[in-house]
């Protein structure tokens, strides 16, 4: 059986979030190959033991990478935390990931407590 992955976005406003969700985290999240876009994954690659793929950052092509993924089968789900408040220019490429994760029915989850839930036992 193969090891699922599970792809980890932030904004900037939520990077601290996505840090702390996934150092609270890490013994859960060592199941599964993990991906981020660029900015994101540096971040956690630097405080967290953990083997993360890095892509592109989000604003230059990171989302559309991991939406390309999710509708290929590769990416079980996607932790996108969402910063409702702030403007993002590649507001396209976020809102097509959210098309491309609910069209291939793969969790979505833009805030931490939804994250959890996702990666319980119950769920994923």
């Amino acid at each position: 059986m193969s090891t699922k992955t599970v792809a980890l976005i932030a904004h900037d406003g939520k990077k601290d979030d996505m840090i702390a969700f996934v150092q609270a985290n890490t013994n859960v999240l060592r199941r599964y190959n993990l991906v981020a876009t660029s900015t994101t994954g540096s971040r956690l690659h630097e405080v967290c033991d953990l083997q993360i793929e890095r892509l592109l950052s989000g604003p230059l092509g990171g989302d559309a990478q991991i939406a390309a993924q999710v509708a290929e089968g590769l990416v079980a789900a996607v932790f996108f935390f969402i910063d409702p408040l702030g403007k993002h220019p590649h507001d396209p490429d976020i809102q097509t990931l959210m098309r491309i994760c609910n069209a291939h029915n793969v969790p979505l989850a833009t805030n931490p407590a939804t994250a959890a839930f996702v990666i319980s036992e119950k769920a994923l």
